[in-house]
């Protein structure tokens, strides 16, 4: 991949549409992870204004200094960069109180934290005319649908959904971001410990790549690729409701006589 020039095109395509959409600048959740890191650079490179949130919900300790870490970097590196710290967690268990308990299993919830911090960003988006800026990247946003509908999944625009996770890497080495971020296990820090995508999904991302393109014979793989190939296929089968367009029922135009 040719780094470089990837990273001026995303940056000129940031500018472009947000001078198109006639909006004032960037907002993103920072999680500490290598997804939303590089998304932040990069709209921290143009000329709009970026605010970056932190929106801990029972936050694992480890996460939250990373965040607050990448945050110190990208002030110290650019400017325009503004930051603001919105505790959610007694908003999230005032949700769970009031939820009726048979809803609450664990993934449900996991859920609902991706979707209040969604609500949040679009509160400041809508305020200061910003445009949230979707912090996935190619494996997760068209591979394995790896992303809660209406919360993370729910954006304005995605600089870095065409980037398979390892240009994601290469793209934050190029940037200079941090290395304890860099160094992470991804996670999706939904769940208020420390497990791992791969924990969740049952493959690594550089496996999930090569089952993403991989179009070859079947036959003479090992059985561990075969797995990987069944993990794909399942995970990308079972979320094509999030990556397909909402389906709308179209009514003959005969029963409009």
């Amino acid at each position: 991949m040719q780094t470089k020039k990837v990273i001026n095109h995303i940056v000129s395509w940031l500018e472009e549409y947000s001078t198109k959409s006639s909006m004032e600048g960037f907002v993103l959740g920072i999680s500490g992870g290598i997804d939303s890191a590089v998304t932040s650079a990069l709209c921290a490179q143009t000329s709009k204004k970026l605010i970056c949130l932190n929106l801990p919900i029972h936050q694992a300790p480890n996460q939250l200094e990373r965040s607050n870490n990448h945050i110190k970097w990208l002030k110290e590196k650019y400017t325009g960069v503004s930051s603001e710290v919105v505790e959610l967690t007694a908003t999230f268990d005032q949700i769970c109180g009031d939820y009726p308990k048979e809803v609450q299993d664990e993934l449900t919830m996991a859920n609902v934290r991706a979707r209040l911090r969604m609500t949040t960003l679009y509160a400041f988006a809508g305020h200061h005319r910003y445009l949230v800026a979707g912090t996935g990247n190619k494996v997760e946003d068209f591979g394995v649908g790896f992303y809660t509908k209406y919360g993370d999944g729910g954006v304005d625009l995605s600089p870095i959904a065409d980037l398979m996770k390892s240009h994601v890497y290469e793209i934050a080495k190029e940037l200079g971001v941090i290395e304890e971020i860099q160094n992470a296990s991804p996670t999706d820090g939904l769940w208020g410990d420390d497990r791992s995508d791969e924990d969740q999904l049952g493959a690594s991302y550089p496996e999930l790549e090569w089952a993403m393109e991989f179009d070859g014979d079947e036959s003479a793989l090992p059985e561990r690729k075969m797995e990987i190939l069944a993990i794909y296929r399942k995970l990308n089968k079972v979320n094509q409701h999030k990556m397909n367009p909402i389906p709308v029922c179209t009514i003959p135009k005969d029963l409009f006589k």
